[in-house]
């Protein structure tokens, strides 16, 4: 009985690890972009930036990711050509369906933007 158990569970999990893709990325130190506040996480970042911390790539590539995984058409070319359009659903990043989560995220990512001076 124990086995059928255990191999039932390793069944389920491999099932639920397969079943389709993630819907959001998820970061070491910050958490996941659907499901936690990045602001606790950014707060000693913002006050006084560290050199070792994101760059500005990553943290382009992070705030842009979560428009593009709510299906943002991109309208840049290093928007498109780094996420695509293929799927993208809403011209207007205002338009896409966010969770309050991911719009506090977005909105502290480009606070870290400016704050280090990114373009």
């Amino acid at each position: 009985m124990g086995k059928r158990i255990r191999l039932f569970g390793t069944a389920a999990v491999l099932a639920i690890a397969i079943s389709g893709p993630a819907t959001a990325d998820c970061y070491d130190i910050l958490g996941c972009t659907d499901r936690n506040l990045f602001s606790r996480h950014f707060h000693d970042y913002l006050a006084a930036p560290h050199p070792d911390g994101p760059n500005c790539q990553f943290l382009w590539e992070m705030r842009n990711g979560i428009l593009a995984e709510r299906g943002y058409c991109f309208h840049t070319a290093r928007g498109k050509a780094h996420f695509g359009n293929e799927g993208c659903r809403y011209d207007d990043a205002d338009s896409v369906p966010l969770s309050s989560i991911e719009r506090s995220n977005i909105a502290t990512i480009a606070r870290a933007e400016r704050v280090k001076g990114c373009r």
